[in-house]
């Protein structure tokens, strides 16, 4: 997992550091790819933090079948004149708020039970006192 943290960050910092100009006909291939990394990386990122297995091999495959499938779609799309792109983009994005709500139920359910077991280690330690 924190090899695709690090890889996501640099290819951030590479993407304003070099200032490649993209064409205009590619630009929505680029923004379902983009959006397909990100679903790719928060679905890594909710199954690390939910009690789930981690597993390299599912993220990588899961990524690129997810930007392979978004550019055919795209590409079918632009050959018959629709924007069928969009529904690729809407798949992605509401993937990528589900992850992100069970990201953040994780996390707080791991912040409650954690300070619950704090509290009944206080209560113990009183009683026992």
């Amino acid at each position: 997992m924190i090899y695709a943290i690090i890889g996501i960050v640099l290819g951030i910092v590479l993407g304003f550091v070099v200032a490649l100009p993209i064409p205009l006909e590619f630009t929505r291939y680029t923004a379902v790819i983009i959006i397909g990394m990100l679903d790719a990386f928060f679905g890594a990122l909710r199954a690390e933090v939910t009690k789930d297995r981690y597993n390299s091999l599912i993220f990588i495959t899961g990524f690129l079948f997810n930007i392979l499938l978004a550019v055919g779609i795209t590409f079918l799309g632009d050959k018959l004149g629709l924007d069928l792109y969009l529904a690729a983009t809407f798949v992605f994005t509401f993937r990528i708020f589900s992850n992100v709500g069970i990201i953040r139920r994780g996390i707080v359910q791991k912040f409650i039970e954690k300070k619950t077991s704090i509290r009944a280690k206080h209560v113990l330690t009183d009683i026992l006192d």
